[in-house]
């Protein structure tokens, strides 16, 4: 009697793991069809903010897009996003995470979209394989007229990488990406 109640018991407890993981992978491939949805959508916009964008993206080794949904709480300040990064040579896409946190004074949700540009295949695959940590000095502002970064529109937060840095008001003029943490998504990169 005994056995035959652990055997329905991990019976169900295998039923019930084989549809979690049935579930997960429904889960995973439309958390894919979603970023890659927000990608379509934030490179529409980025183009029509900055049409010189397209030409810069285009003509990179590759490029990373992110959507990020921030918290300030007083003294406390979180976010969270994905994204996915594409390697213009060879077509593929990795998915990925970020995350930051921080202390500062603030109240309130901040959501924007990060386009990375990378020059090389290399900068591209540090990114992706090694993770990416945007320290303190990774604050920087836009070019104005013949002054700031390289790229006129542009933030650039690395040798190598720039940033494209859109709000609900447009291009950022100035991007904050301190203390954020980019890494693979392991959960979607499975086949």
């Amino acid at each position: 009697m005994m056995k035959r109640h652990f055997f329905q018991k991990t019976g169900w407890l295998l039923l019930g793991l084989l549809l979690a993981n049935t579930a997960l992978a429904e889960t995973a491939a439309e958390k894919r069809a979603e970023i890659n949805k927000m990608r379509r959508e934030t490179l529409t916009r980025l183009y029509k903010l900055h049409p010189e964008s397209q030409q810069a993206v285009q003509n990179a080794a590759g490029y990373a897009v992110f959507s990020n949904v921030g918290i300030n709480l007083i003294l406390l300040s979180a976010a969270g996003g994905s994204g996915v990064a594409h390697h213009n040579k060879t077509g593929k896409d990795t998915y990925m995470k970020m995350v930051s946190g921080g202390f500062g004074f603030g109240l309130g949700v901040k959501d924007f979209r990060g386009v990375f540009v990378f020059s090389t295949a290399d900068k591209l695959d540090t990114f992706i394989n090694s993770g990416w940590e945007a320290s303190a000095q990774a604050d920087a502002a836009a070019k104005a007229g013949s002054r700031g970064a390289a790229v006129a529109g542009a933030i650039t937060v690395a040798p190598g990488v720039t940033l494209y840095q859109i709000t609900e008001s447009g291009l950022a003029l100035q991007a904050t990406i301190q203390g954020t943490k980019y890494f693979k998504d392991d959960e979607l990169n499975r086949p």
